[in-house]
């Protein structure tokens, strides 16, 4: 018993009659014919009851054909897989987000994406920067969007953009009537995100400040830390493409003198198999960020 014997008995079921059932398979009658045959006699059961008019499963037919029918579904399915690893561009792509890009970016990369790469379903996972690079060590995710440098050689990044910083101050705060800002003016009522968010380590470094020198607030969210800022609890600095997202609130955006910014990394495994839907990938999400920021500018 073979999987090509499996079809031809699939195709006498569904076309009940020998001949069609050949030509659906490309052979010729006899052959089917005989190697049905054959495989009735290895089995010790007839499959079918035929006429010369016509061809039925027997009722043990019945129940081998349920057997066979999800056999060659199976194998369909393989070779469907095959077909998708040969072609990098189709299939399911999980790719991680850190949480202060996703909300911001990914909107406005996802219909690009979708029209570029139609073939190509984006599975997106959301968390921190240490979570998301663990996952994707652990092969339960694809890619990574992230806004740090990755160990040397552990993991292949490919660079997107670079994102600036904004100060974010209080609508009436004496910072909000200059039009740029140095980081340092920032640094005594600075709120950052908690433990675990690259962008906590980033805004105290841009603001010249230590760890142990953040205050006791920890916002858990970037939503949350502009709530607050608007609240009138103290500043921040926010990404660049969450600009869009200020509008409406009572937080005042102004340009820092400094070159205080971030770059954005699209980050695979090396041994990853389908490089080239990362690098299709990696140049949409590009485009889209030029795009924005030639827009914003």
């Amino acid at each position: 018993m073979n999987l090509r014997d499996l079809r031809y008995l699939v195709a006498i079921a569904e076309h009940r009659h020998f001949g069609k059932a050949a030509e659906a398979c490309h052979v010729s009658q006899p052959t089917l014919s005989g190697q049905v045959k054959k495989l009735e006699e290895w089995l010790g059961v007839a499959v079918f009851e035929r006429t010369n008019k016509w061809v039925v499963p027997t009722e043990v037919g019945e129940r081998i054909l349920s057997h066979a029918r999800a056999a060659v579904a199976c194998a369909d399915a393989v070779e469907a897989e095959a077909r998708a690893a040969r072609d990098p561009l189709v299939g399911t792509l999980r790719l991680g987000v850190i949480p202060t890009l996703g909300p911001y970016l990914m909107p406005l990369a996802f219909g690009p994406l979708g029209r570029a790469l139609p073939r190509l379903s984006i599975e997106l996972w959301e968390d921190v920067t240490e979570t998301v690079l663990e996952r994707l060590r652990a092969q339960k995710l694809d890619a990574a969007l992230v806004a740090t440098a990755v160990p040397e050689g552990e993991l292949r990044e490919i660079p997107l953009f670079t994102e600036p910083f904004l100060a974010a101050v209080p609508a009436g705060h004496a910072l909000a009537e200059r039009e740029r800002l140095a980081e340092a003016e920032l640094a005594g009522s600075l709120l950052v995100l908690a433990d675990g968010h690259c962008l906590r380590d980033q805004a105290l470094a841009a603001c010249g400040r230590m760890e142990g020198e953040a205050g006791a607030f920890r916002a858990a969210s970037l939503e949350t830390l502009v709530n607050m800022v608007a609240a009138g609890y103290g500043t921040t600095l926010i990404p660049g493409l969450a600009a869009g997202a200020m509008r409406g609130r009572d937080v005042v955006l102004r340009p820092l003198d400094g070159p205080a910014s971030r770059t954005i990394r699209l980050v695979t495994r090396p041994s990853f198999p389908r490089m080239k839907a990362v690098e299709a990938v990696a140049a949409v999400i590009r485009r889209v960020a030029g795009d924005y920021a030639e827009a914003a500018g």
